[in-house]
């Protein structure tokens, strides 16, 4: 977005907060906004998941595990033998116009598909987490295609964020039938979802920590207004050992190499920490959907 939405009053009020470390929703530069999780909420989809950030940023998931055929492009040989042997993430983030004015009109194609080759290589790539050869039903043959949507509802700042930690919480709600190969190389699905699986290597995708630069200083968890006053974004993809998977700088703006190793470091610290509490907001909405399996649901009938 274009600093010329923002008054020259409004930006020098966010600078001052950021240098001193208070913000105008009373946060710190390294605080996030609340973290509002649900999963299984799409009944048709193998898992599901939504994300809110306080009254701001809210996206909704969905994961489809389908059987597909085995892709494999290109010439190199080495690159389509591991491909033979590997199922697929198709991934697709769409943002809704009813979020925000930005989202409307062409300028949303370009966002979505920014947004959509983002999670698709981080995804796909080397440290995405998901163990893709364990997707593999046949070499060379067919696969399990994890296709991945991701709807952005309401925006409020932040959406790279709260897209990875949506993800990743609709991973862990996923399930994938149990298969087994006939001698004729049939594959026979399992009804039984008491076999069903989580996909594995779920737990070490990473999600993203976006520092924004505002005047010297960065911060995390930017609302609108304070994206507006940022001069360059960096996207650091943590998972939950803390590794960094990946790096994405965002916007016009230079970031100074001392600033960058810095900015690094807060973001893979702050990632980890987040997965770690995701992950024990995960564990609780499991036994609060237990609980709620137990118990009748409330409706009623229409009158004739």
């Amino acid at each position: 977005m274009s600093s010329s939405l923002i008054s020259p009053s409004e930006l020098d009020y966010i600078i001052r907060g950021v240098d001193d470390n208070l913000r105008a929703d009373g946060r710190g530069r390294l605080d996030y906004r609340e973290v509002i999780l649900e999963t299984g909420l799409i009944f048709q989809a193998n898992g599901s998941a939504r994300c809110r950030l306080s009254k701001g940023t809210d996206v909704l998931v969905g994961v489809k595990v389908e059987i597909g055929s085995i892709e494999i492009d290109g010439t190199d040989e080495e690159v389509a033998a591991v491909k033979a042997k590997r199922g697929r993430v198709v991934c697709n983030v769409e943002c809704s116009p009813i979020a925000s004015q930005q989202f409307a009109g062409r300028g949303a194609d370009d966002i979505n598909n920014e947004l959509t080759q983002l999670v698709d290589r981080v995804l796909n790539g080397p440290q995405g987490g998901l163990n893709l050869e364990k997707l593999c039903i046949i070499p060379g043959e067919e696969c399990w295609v994890v296709y991945i949507d991701a709807l952005v509802l309401d925006y409020g700042g932040n959406i790279l964020d709260l897209i990875f930690m949506t993800i990743r919480a609709a991973l862990y709600n996923t399930r994938v039938p149990k298969t087994v190969i006939e001698e004729d190389k049939e594959v026979e699905i399992s009804d039984d979802v008491e076999e069903w699986e989580r996909i594995e290597g779920w737990e070490l995708v990473p999600i993203s920590i976006t520092l924004n630069k505002i005047g010297t200083r960065h911060i995390v968890d930017a609302t609108v207004l304070e994206e507006l006053a940022t001069k360059a974004k960096l996207s650091v993809m943590v998972n939950k050992n803390g590794k960094i998977c990946g790096i994405q700088k965002i916007g016009g703006g230079s970031i100074e190499h001392g600033l960058l190793n810095e900015m690094m470091q807060t973001g893979r610290s702050i990632g980890q920490n987040l997965i770690l509490n995701l992950d024990k907001m995960l564990q609780k909405e499991d036994e609060i959907n237990a609980e709620r399996a137990k118990n009748d649901k409330i409706g009623f009938f229409a009158a004739a």
